[in-house]
């Protein structure tokens, strides 16, 4: 019903890769183009997974892929990027060229998240953290406030209202009195 797996992984290399596969790899790859990852391995002689090949080629074997530090420009691309989408890393991987999703996200965690928390900024919501010694943390659990309400002082209305309608029961809307049966009839 599902998808078949990409490999039989009884046969299939773990861990780290040799150079030796890694030159297969980008010999392969050269010489076909990207493509179907599921029958490289078989194709250039490689016991890993598509999925393995296709990962390492993407993050780390790639020739336009930018090696080393990141400057302070991309450093502040990041964060305003960020900033606008989360998380999302494939989408900032792609306002970076030259820097993979797997790496941004990489650094974002060991090295802009500390700064931002260094300079007292919360790396979420990029907003000034505060002080937690002004927050004021006691928590009450009570009832609930009921204040009773005050009621203006029984007034006359300028209108008479009829004996027929108080008798039953209802609001005089001139003085906003609510009247029960039997209650008194004057507003």
């Amino acid at each position: 019903m599902g998808r078949s797996p990409c490999c039989e992984k009884a046969h299939t290399n773990k861990g780290a890769w040799t150079r030796e596969e890694d030159e297969r790899l980008v010999a392969h790859v050269r010489a076909h183009g990207e493509g179907c990852w599921r029958s490289l391995p078989s194709a250039a002689g490689l016991l890993r997974c598509g999925k393995s090949c296709r990962l390492r080629w993407i993050n780390y074997l790639r020739p336009d892929l930018k090696r080393g530090n990141f400057s302070r420009d991309e450093d502040e691309l990041i964060v305003k990027l960020h900033s606008l989408l989360g998380n999302k890393w494939s989408l900032i991987a792609a306002r970076l060229p030259g820097r993979t999703d797997n790496e941004i996200k990489n650094y974002w965690n060991t090295h802009i998240r500390r700064k931002l928390l260094g300079r007292g900024i919360d790396p979420v919501t990029h907003r000034p953290l505060t002080d937690a010694a002004t927050l004021n943390l006691d928590l009450c659990i009570s009832l609930p406030f009921q204040q009773e309400e005050e009621r203006p002082p029984a007034r006359a209305c300028a209108k008479p209202v009829k004996m027929e309608q108080l008798q039953q029961g209802g609001i005089c809307f001139r003085c906003s009195i609510l009247r029960v049966r039997g209650a008194a009839t004057e507003c």
